[in-house]
């Protein structure tokens, strides 16, 4: 028996399905929600609507977008011959803060067959039909490198490889700043097949 209201408790079951959101934290925001004024809640429930109702996906990569197409679609000085691709949005983020200047394709995911993720929930057929396309010559591949993350880009390949004439993979190694003796061997040996010249 719950000592909580059933709207108090099924604001937490909720708040717990989010990624990275235990219980605890999920009792937290709930009466932190319950406490604030009427206006808090409700703006944080408009919001989160808006999300599922004025977001759509860019036609051409696939970013989360406002217009048919998003703005880096959409801009003439980016490389369109170059795309790299990565799982989710906030991929993109972070690879717009280096010197990359081409265009993006986002997966929305990685294949994994016990998650029930597989070519069909991602956004895989957009990138193939981009590809026979003609337009793409570099595919860079930027999945994470774990289980999934390079089952996904072993796909990739094997879908695109007739279409694109070069299709890359992200180096993997030692990170800058990082010790060499705390390294594990999976790192140590990314680290020497990708090694480059000085």
């Amino acid at each position: 028996m719950s000592l909580l209201p059933p709207q108090i408790q099924k604001v937490i079951d909720e708040l717990s399905k989010l990624p990275g959101i235990g219980p605890k934290s999920a009792e937290r925001l709930t009466f932190h929600m319950l406490r604030s004024s009427r206006a808090s809640p409700e703006a944080l429930g408009r919001t989160l609507l808006s999300l599922k109702t004025d977001l759509k996906y860019c036609s051409n990569c696939q970013m989360v977008t406002l217009e048919e197409m998003c703005a880096i679609c959409n801009d003439a000085t980016r490389d369109h011959t170059t795309v790299l691709v990565v799982e989710d949005p906030l991929e993109v983020i972070a690879f717009e803060k280096t010197s990359y200047k081409g265009v993006y394709h986002v997966l929305h995911g990685v294949l994994s067959p016990i998650d029930g993720m597989g070519p069909e929930q991602l956004k895989m057929r957009e990138l193939v039909t981009r590809a026979k396309e003609g337009d793409i010559k570099e595919a860079i591949i930027a999945t994470n490198p774990d289980v999934e993350g390079e089952a996904t880009a072993a796909y990739i390949r094997m879908q695109i490889k007739d279409h694109v004439p070069t299709v890359t993979r992200l180096a993997h190694g030692l990170p800058m700043g990082a010790d060499i003796e705390f390294a594990d061997q999976v790192t140590l040996k990314e680290a020497l097949a990708g090694r480059r010249s000085l």
